[in-house]
């Protein structure tokens, strides 16, 4: 395993340790909707948000490094790959300290995305044999774990509107 092959793994670690750090220094009693906030907020800034830029520097500045790595032909897809991994990876930063309807609205684009190019790297894989780290490694593992992760955090911090009246009315906000 290559050192890049590597950085998906330390992206998830990081968004793991930073979600504990920010829930054990945050208000108590800790409550079901603080712990999937801050996985959230983590999982769109380490894997979604700074995988995203990493890979767009990676596919635009160092095309043929990174079609090495994946086992592809350098051509001008790599372009387009990281363009699209720049968009995925600033909306990822944005939307890590938004609500709900834009992590979904992100969480979609990701899911799309990352699954996609997930699906790619398996026909790599049965096509061609196509074994190569950046192909058949931790990066085809977070393309499909990432987005089905948050998809999963956000259908379980989903509240029935009545759930939510009542934590504003015990708020004091009504």
């Amino acid at each position: 395993m290559t050192q890049v092959s590597l950085v998906p793994i330390l992206l998830c670690v990081a968004a793991l340790a930073c979600a504990g750090i920010a829930i054990w220094r945050g208000p108590r009693p800790v409550t079901r909707g603080l712990v999937i906030d801050r996985l959230l907020r983590y999982l769109f800034v380490f894997p979604l948000g700074l995988q995203g830029l990493w890979a767009f520097v990676g596919h635009v500045f160092f095309p043929a490094q990174s079609a090495a790595a994946i086992g592809w032909s350098d051509s001008p897809f790599q372009f387009e790959v990281g363009m699209a991994n720049l968009g995925l990876g600033l909306a990822s930063l944005y939307v890590a300290f938004r609500g709900f309807e834009a992590r979904l609205a992100a969480a979609l684009v990701a899911a799309a995305f990352l699954i996609g190019a997930g699906l790619i790297h398996i026909t790599g894989i049965v096509g061609s044999g196509n074994l190569a780290p950046g192909n058949a490694g931790p990066i085809m593992v977070t393309d499909f774990l990432t987005p089905i992760a948050v998809l999963l955090l956000l259908f379980l911090g989903i509240r029935a509107p009545s759930e939510v009246a009542d934590d504003v009315r015990a708020r004091g906000r009504v």
